[in-house]
């Protein structure tokens, strides 16, 4: 008889479930006055805020959530740095980094969408190791040779976010950072990277362009669809990643009837956190995504459009090995009896969001090079249905084009 017969853990879920250093979510309250709250707990005294342009814009014209902070916080507020442009590239982060050491912060708020909370954790690695250009975090990103740990001090430096999208950085340990040099998204990765207190203020993503609100919206949706999918998903996720569906299903239209009403914007962000939990837990995502990195690293389509344009199509691919799992996500978005990729395909177009690659610009004479770039992605090769060739990459392309 083989091993395996006498194996008393032959078909058990195998895996590992991460608990990441956030200690606490606040929803439903201003965000000047969680932040305030939270930084007196946590003995700050010079809090400093790190966002991008837009935001920096509308705080300039006293209005929107980095205003709302900073003049709560009165004296504690050390200063904002509004330099993060999307997708993070690292000379954003090394500059935010140097804002606040010039500053002598002790805590950093990150307020924005995923390009200014990312850019944020990672402006914490800058300070705990006093990186001060670009291709001194090089050692430090995921994938580097051997690399080199990442060991913060004693009492190091933490934040604290404030969401205004719904794409849900604020509750995970790693941030996706851009390399100007080679277009390609990277990961850096520590467990105190995630912030420390996640503040849901609905009212704080009011001033969110309504496409942006809805792409990240999509963003959420492919966190709960890939990690539901994923070979890696166990008991102690798939309920997070169904509830974060269902949530985010049902908050979206209403969003749409009652532009202003605060309910269902709260309940659009208690998805998108259900929705990210299994991510945050460890469980990988699929082609969906890695492709997307390449997307919007490599050809500048913003991250929430990415998931708009790939996941109806890495669905239908998919199906053709997981199409039994799929079914728990189409009774999640209430019609069981349709395919998912149909339902996540008229939920974007229900929204006013792109639905193919030539909606966002891509040109067919693009699309080997990004079924290339896509390659070097690890959760494209994590996809519940195998991929191991650019070509298989090609046939997702085809389907979203």
């Amino acid at each position: 008889m083989s091993d395996t017969a006498h194996d008393p853990y032959a078909g058990l879920s195998v895996g590992t479930f991460h608990q990441t250093a956030q200690e606490r979510i606040v929803h439903g309250q201003p965000a000047g006055k969680a932040v305030l709250a939270e930084a007196r707990r946590l003995g700050a005294q010079r809090v400093f805020i790190v966002t991008g342009r837009s935001l920096g814009q509308l705080a300039a014209a006293g209005q929107g959530p980095v205003h709302d902070v900073a003049s709560a916080l009165g004296p504690h507020h050390a200063g904002t740095f509004t330099g993060i442009s999307a997708h993070s590239p690292r000379e954003d982060v090394i500059a935010a980094a140097d804002a606040a050491r010039a500053a002598g912060a002790d805590l950093l708020v990150g307020i924005g969408g995923g390009s200014a909370i990312d850019a944020t954790k990672a402006a914490l690695l800058c300070l705990w190791l006093d990186l001060r250009s670009p291709l001194a975090m090089e050692p430090y990103r995921a994938g580097a040779g051997q690399g080199s740990p990442i060991q913060p001090a004693a009492g190091a430096i933490r934040m604290l976010s404030v969401s205004t999208t719904l794409s849900a950085p604020e509750f995970t340990a790693m941030a996706g950072i851009t390399d100007s040099a080679s277009h390609a998204k990277q990961t850096f990765t520590h467990r105190l990277m995630a912030p420390q207190v996640a503040i849901l203020d609905p009212t704080a993503t009011l001033h969110t362009p309504e496409w942006l609100l809805y792409s990240t919206a999509i963003r959420s949706v492919d966190h709960a669809v890939e990690t539901w999918c994923s070979p890696l998903a166990s008991p102690a996720t798939e309920a997070q990643s169904l509830q974060g569906l269902r949530l985010l299903t049902q908050a979206l239209p209403a969003i749409q009837r009652q532009p202003q009403a605060l309910a269902p914007r709260l309940q659009a962000q208690f998805g998108m956190w259900q929705a990210i939990s299994a991510l945050a837990a460890g469980v990988q995502t699929g082609a969906s995504h890695g492709i997307g990195y390449a997307l919007g690293a490599g050809f500048g389509v913003p991250h929430g459009h990415t998931s708009c344009v790939l996941l109806p199509a890495v669905l239908r691919w998919n199906a053709a090995s997981n199409g039994a799992r799929q079914q728990a996500l189409s009774e999640a978005m209430g019609q069981p009896q349709r395919p998912a990729h149909e339902l996540v395909a008229e939920l974007i177009a229900q929204l006013g969001q792109p639905g193919s690659l030539r909606a966002v610009g891509i040109r067919a004479d693009q699309l080997d090079e990004l079924a290339r770039r896509a390659m070097a992605f690890a959760p494209v090769l994590a996809n519940p249905r195998p991929i191991s060739s650019a070509d298989q990459v090609a046939e997702i392309l085809a389907l979203a084009w």
